[in-house]
């Protein structure tokens, strides 16, 4: 018999449960579902994840970072 149980990682509590069910590697398995932008992509090239990565490092740091290089 399988259960299936939805855990919200977002929270210490839900990542010690998923850290303590990662330990139990015969009798568990997680599946950690791709974010909602790359769920319905079709394949990308490198160079359009990596126009993606430093579209989010730049939002993250607040400047252009491709200048950086």
């Amino acid at each position: 018999m399988e259960v299936i149980a939805r855990i919200n990682i977002d929270s210490p509590t839900g990542r010690k449960l998923v850290h303590e069910i990662e330990k139990h590697k015969k009798v568990a398995e997680i599946e950690y579902p791709l974010p909602e932008e790359l769920q319905n992509c079709t394949a990308l090239s490198h160079n359009e994840v990596w126009n993606k990565v430093w579209d989010k490092l730049s939002n993250h740091y607040g400047l252009d970072v491709r200048k950086l290089r």
